[in-house]
């Protein structure tokens, strides 16, 4: 069954929703260990960042492998 392109962004969104809240519970943790010290608004932000880059990844990806799946059919 090929999934839709909608699906495949609601998908990458939910995967990076997930990563979003782990990252920045990690950074909040780690960063200390490592000498960094920064506020929760600043954490937020910068996983932000990476959270918008993350979805356009998730889904370029998905996007690609849908269409090397198609090509071979």
């Amino acid at each position: 069954m090929k999934q839709s392109r909608a699906m495949s962004l609601v998908e990458a969104v939910a995967n990076v929703a997930v990563g979003y809240c782990v990252a920045v519970v990690t950074q909040i943790l780690i960063f200390p260990v490592f000498g960094l010290h920064t506020t929760l608004a600043k954490n937020l932000k910068m996983g932000a960042v990476f959270t918008v880059v993350s979805i356009a990844r998730s889904f370029a990806l998905r996007r690609l492998f849908e269409a090397i799946r198609v090509g071979r059919a």
